[in-house]
């Protein structure tokens, strides 16, 4: 099971990324250099299968939020380097809360609850409608405002779910 830890910062630097020997992969991988507000920096390798919500082209001096798996081996470098699996562009008004959401779609650290509507879109991240309940898997909520209990409520906008891969 995935295990999500993330990152926010600015984009600081964008480049590609050498994969092997024998250049199939060459031009398909990025690097991408973060830095929070207290100068710290993660590296983020951006592969074809790292999902950007929304499509969203990122540049440099972006802000954003990477995903990766905290449970994933990772090199014993400095700048830490993940391998990116959701990245977020940050975007005034819209929160995104990415984990593993139980039967009762509260988020497995017990900060959120989701409350879908018959308006709320529940996708997979090919873009196509979910036709189960979204209950007990890892999703990327979309949302806006949300009550101050905890664990937070919202109505999400979107819920893309993440499927293993």
């Amino acid at each position: 099971m995935v295990s999500f830890n993330s990152f926010r910062g600015k984009i600081t630097m964008i480049s590609d990324f050498f994969t092997g020997q024998n250049g199939d992969g060459e031009g398909c991988y990025r690097l991408m250099t973060v830095e929070d507000k207290t100068g710290a920096i993660v590296n983020f390798v951006v592969s074809p299968a790292t999902y950007f919500v929304e499509q969203e082209v990122v540049m440099l001096g972006d802000q954003i939020t990477g995903y990766y798996d905290a449970n994933a081996p990772v090199p014993l470098i400095f700048p830490p380097q993940y391998r990116a699996l959701i990245i977020v562009k940050d975007r005034p008004n819209q929160n995104v809360k990415v984990d593993y959401f139980n039967s009762q779609l509260i988020s497995s650290d017990g900060q959120l609850k989701l409350n879908p509507s018959p308006y709320t879109q529940t996708l997979l991240t090919n873009g196509q409608p979910l036709l189960r309940s979204p209950a007990n898997r890892n999703l990327i909520a979309i949302y806006g405002p949300s009550t101050k209990s905890i664990p937070a409520q919202t109505v999400p906008y979107k819920i893309i779910v993440w499927c293993s891969r």
